[in-house]
């Protein structure tokens, strides 16, 4: 092999590996590496334990549960007054309109907590009218008023002062453990009980549109959002017909995914003895599903031509949660149509163009079925990488959980009274009573308004939350770096077996994770680091790109556009080079720096075959998982629409279909994804090892492939022979 001048290889791409007689695949005896990343990762976790203490320690998530009123009791807390109060009512919504209730947090008005909404108009003075006639209407009202409140002939000017009943109840209905007035919309005029109108209570008519609007102020205060709470209404309704579909249908979804795991077992254990032609009719099976989907749909849309209303657009409906109507218009079958028509073209190109890397992406599948057939334990350990992903995310939740509510009940001066100069100011409900803020604002009270606090502890709530999110993406990267580099050990120990697979070591799996827990946890934790830091900023830059939505400076809209783009970019990059660096720590037990750098250079001294090879195998593997998620939802479609005459009665009622559908479809291909995962390890560590086996050795007795005769003859066809791959 004759070098290009000016050592090309030693300057710019590293030197090749030489023959070492005594290498044997992992190698065996091997240091700690990383070792200072190793122990501040350490710290990290025991940080991050310490601050879950801390925040379970200050943190009450009842204050998150349960809503909180006037006098900073939970409503609906067992154990307490209010026990059987769990739905806070608002004294007077119309005063939640005001514009600083969104900057303030605190809408001005005494808030209750009581067993029931309100279910009809009424007002404090009709009250007085009626209920020496009729003592049920007493008995009625006094359920929203002070509960040591008995006094109804007490003046209502008084009354008010003092807030001891509102002032007017309108017909409301619990959301968000709150009373909010019950709107309809007929006709498309809102209605509160039939009624556009009603009494506030102190002899004026008011429209429904403004409880409307002051209910729309308490939703955005509360839930930190912009949407109006006829939207959110029309949500939670959606919301609990969804619930009630997973009830009635979660033995039968449960079923399904059983369904998709049994078949993307059988269709790995179907590749170890014939990858080639299952691949091959995977990838013909594609293309005529798509190709009779595109006949379908045009049949579909030519037989809609001409029946009334087929011709709407979508934009015209908006959404609908019976998708069954979109069914019904012609351009949602065009567009079904067109969809599949660009998957079919892409599929066809590629077997058109990339038909050669298809052949190598197959025969290192082939190579992978065999090498998964050898270690069959690889299959199952994607449970192990999801019951630490879980124990990851539960951890982060319930902390994120503790945080949020963290902080003591923090009281503000609340008055009737216009131009009280003590409004909004902070108070002490034991003492307020003392204080001369009774005497200069006749009426104001002490009333609760957030959960805050003045502490070091308290002002950087925002700050722990971060941290939070940071360790918990490291965790998660590391959990699954150490999926990967384990994976990675395991089918290295196959490929540098001689003699396979006699010569494979005892327990490969095992002792992978032993050697990566005990040697590299610091690199492993090194290379989650960095990818965890640039996806903490994707996050933020998400963050901020949301809260800019509605900014109109092109210029901003366009930095953060490209900024967003670039760390998209740089993730991806990250993951593919921390992928090989994993594999190379696994295989020579270098730190992550020397392990990524060896692996680029590397790679890129065999370009012409990564170039395309990497994608054309996740291409086959996608579609595999395409294939089982589709051929489980297509039986999940004919059962939930009652077309299996067998099994029809079994089916359960539902309100919409989709539901039960798209959880199969989705957790069929999470299955399948995780099954193929360890199939594209597998891929990655062969194709890095069949590189240093070409650099290692040349074929001669002395010097003998340890891959394959079929492989190696297939993969060198797309570069030079032997040695000659490192320098095309």
């Amino acid at each position: 092999m004759t070098r290009p001048k000016g050592g090309y290889y030693k300057s710019e791409l590293g030197e090749p590996h030489k023959f070492d007689p005594t290498f044997r695949g992992p190698v065996r005896h091997r240091g700690c590496t990383d070792v200072l990343c190793c122990v501040i990762f350490v710290i990290i976790i025991l940080g991050y334990i310490v601050l879950g203490t801390v925040a379970w320690m200050h943190g009450d998530p009842r204050k998150v549960v349960y809503p909180t009123d006037s006098h900073g009791q939970f409503c609906g807390q067992q154990g307490t007054p209010n026990a059987k109060k769990a739905i806070l009512f608002y004294f007077n919504i119309l005063q939640c309109a005001n514009p600083t209730v969104l900057i303030n947090l605190q809408c001005p008005t005494t808030q209750l907590c009581v067993s029931k909404c309100p279910d009809r108009f009424a007002t404090y003075i009709d009250m007085q009218l009626h209920y020496r006639r009729n003592k049920s209407y007493w008995e009625y009202y006094k359920q929203f008023c002070k509960p040591d409140f008995k006094n109804p002939d007490k003046a209502f000017s008084q009354v008010l002062r003092d807030e001891d009943c509102p002032s007017m109840i309108v017909p409301s209905r619990p959301f968000l453990q709150r009373c909010f007035p019950d709107f309809i919309t007929r006709n498309g005029t809102l209605t509160v009980a039939n009624q556009t109108s009603f009494k506030d209570g102190h002899g004026e008519i008011r429209s429904v549109v403004d409880l409307r609007d002051a209910a729309n102020k308490v939703t955005a205060m509360q839930q930190g959002t912009k949407s109006g709470i006829t939207s959110l209404l029309d949500a939670k309704e959606v919301g609990i017909k969804i619930f009630e579909d997973y009830a009635s249908s979660w033995f039968w979804i449960l079923i399904g995914l059983v369904i998709s795991m049994l078949v993307s077992l059988i269709f790995i254990l179907l590749l170890r003895f014939t990858a080639g032609v299952l691949f091959w009719m995977v990838i013909f099976g594609v293309i005529a599903a798509v190709g009779y989907g595109i006949w379908h749909c045009y049949w579909e849309y030519s037989s809609l031509q001409g029946k009334p209303d087929s011709d709407i657009t979508i934009s015209d409906i908006g959404f609908q949660t019976d998708f069954r109507v979109y069914l019904q218009l012609r351009q949602t079958w065009f567009i079904f149509m067109i969809s599949l028509a660009v998957i079919e073209a892409i599929v066809i190109l590629v077997l058109i163009f990339l038909r050669n890397r298809v052949r190598i992406a197959i025969a290192l599948l082939k190579e992978g079925s065999k090498a998964i057939g050898c270690i069959m334990t690889t299959l199952f350990y994607p449970i192990i990488t999801f019951l630490l992903l879980a124990l990851c995310i539960a951890y982060w939740a319930v902390t994120a959980v503790f945080l949020a509510s963290s902080g003591d009940a923090v009281y503000k001066v609340m008055s009737t009274l216009p131009n009280c100069k003590y409004t909004n100011l902070t108070c002490d409900p034991e003492t307020f009573s003392q204080s001369n803020v009774t005497t200069l604002c006749p009426g104001s009270q002490c009333t609760f308004a957030f959960y805050g606090g003045e502490s070091l502890y308290h002002r950087y709530i925002f700050v722990l939350q971060l941290c939070n999110l940071l360790v918990f993406l490291w965790l998660v990267n590391f959990t699954i770096a150490l999926g990967q580099c384990t994976l990675a050990g395991a089918f290295a120990s196959y490929y540098w077996a001689l003699r396979k697979p006699a010569d494979i070591p005892a327990y490969p799996l095992g002792s992978s994770f032993g050697r990566a827990l005990r040697y590299h946890t610091g690199s492993l934790a090194f290379g989650a680091l960095i990818l965890s830091i640039v996806q903490f900023i994707r996050i933020i830059l998400e963050y901020l790109d949301h809260k800019l939505k509605g900014a109109h400076n092109a210029c901003t809209r366009f930095l953060l556009c490209c900024l967003k783009c670039c760390f998209w970019c740089l993730e991806h990059f990250i993951r593919f080079m921390n992928r090989n660096a994993y594999i190379m720590i696994s295989i020579y037990g270098k730190n992550f720096c020397a392990s990524a750098r060896d692996a680029f250079f590397l790679l890129m001294r065999n370009v012409m075959r990564v170039a395309v090879l990497d994608k054309v195998t996740d291409f086959l593997l996608f579609l595999g998982k395409l294939l089982i998620s589709g051929s489980v939802g297509v039986l999940a479609f004919f059962f939930f629409t009652r077309q299996i005459p067998v099994i029809q009665e079994e089916v359960p009622s539902l309100n919409y279909y989709w539901v039960p559908l798209l959880t199969v479809i989705f957790g069929s291909y999470m299955i399948a994804h995780g099954f193929f995962n360890v199939y594209a390890m597998c891929v990655d560590t062969l194709f890095l090892c069949f590189c240093e086996d070409l650099e290692r050795n040349d074929g001669s007795p002395s010097k003998p492939y340890y891959m394959p005769p079929g492989l190696h003859r297939i993969l060198d066809k797309t570069g030079h022979a032997g040695k000659k791959c490192a320098v095309s």
